[in-house]
């Protein structure tokens, strides 16, 4: 296995141009979606958001609640709201995007009152998504437009360009791409993403990332870790290298097939058959 400690560094060039139109069109938005995957509420925040939307109405979406530790997560729910934060942690699969319409129209009570009062007729909310890669953008606005208006595939980098969208619900969306910034230097938030799906597996070192793995569910899911593979969270890495691979078939000439164990690991949390899990462990 190869472990390296360099950054990584993944911010294409349709990220960079996303900063630039939304901070365009920022004057032309009511409130800001902010998404972030309940397994990573903290790493997957963006580090810059307040920079980018300024002193617009937000509203943090915790998505992917059906895969997140619930008790966990809800720490930084509480954590989040005592900042000021208006969140609702929401499993975007089970039809709750009803909630975070009546939310909307709620913190938006405000800004139509002041339309009405200037003279002006109510009109469509304009919400902007933002998020880092993956963390459910795409369901949210197919869900409020009851279409397949943005393309939904489980891996980072997929919408590429700025869209309004009109739902039937007094809202209209501005979808952007997902947007992370320059540098990950933080190795923990790095790995946190990349174990969740939210950077291209091309640019991983996918055996650091499964360690990264095996190293959570060995220390805070270890019935998840026995439940899975059959590994007791007593176990060294290597060795829980070793009992998966004879699971799995990972072998070869009598050898461990590092990668394939690693991938194994890796696609077992990006394709959600581990569930209950939280990365970011309150301290």
């Amino acid at each position: 296995m190869k472990m390296n400690n360099n950054p990584i560094n993944w911010y294409p060039g349709h990220m960079a141009q996303a900063k630039k139109i939304i901070q365009e069109e920022l004057k032309n938005i009511d409130i800001v979606y902010e998404l972030v995957d309940a397994r990573i509420p903290f790493s997957s925040k963006i580090k810059d958001i307040d920079n980018i939307i300024k002193n617009k109405t937000k509203l943090l979406i915790m998505t992917k609640r059906d895969l997140c530790d619930i008790k966990e997560t809800n720490k930084w729910v509480k954590y989040y709201e005592n900042k000021g934060y208006n969140v609702l942690l929401v499993d975007l699969k089970m039809g709750e995007v009803q909630k975070i319409i009546t939310l909307t129209h709620e913190l938006a009570k405000d800004i139509q009152e002041k339309r009405i009062m200037k003279g002006l007729n109510k009109k469509e909310i304009n919400a902007l998504v933002i998020g880092i890669p993956n963390v459910g953008k795409s369901t949210l606005i197919n869900k409020l437009s009851g279409k397949m208006k943005a393309n939904v595939e489980n891996r980072p980098g997929v919408t590429k360009s700025i869209t309004y969208i009109k739902t039937n619900s007094g809202i209209t969306i501005l979808d952007t791409p997902g947007i992370l910034w320059p540098k990950l230097d933080n190795r923990e938030i790095a790995l946190n993403i990349a174990a969740t799906g939210g950077i291209k597996s091309e640019i991983l070192n996918i055996d650091e990332v499964c360690v990264h793995i095996l190293n959570i569910l060995s220390s805070y899911y270890p019935n998840i870790l026995q439940d899975r593979y059959g590994v007791d969270s007593n176990l060294d890495v290597l060795e829980m290298y070793e009992v998966i691979g004879k699971k799995i078939g990972a072998y070869k000439n009598n050898e461990i097939i590092y990668e394939k164990v690693s991938l194994k690991v890796y696609n077992d949390i990006t394709k959600e058959n581990i569930k209950g899990v939280t990365f970011d462990r309150w301290k």
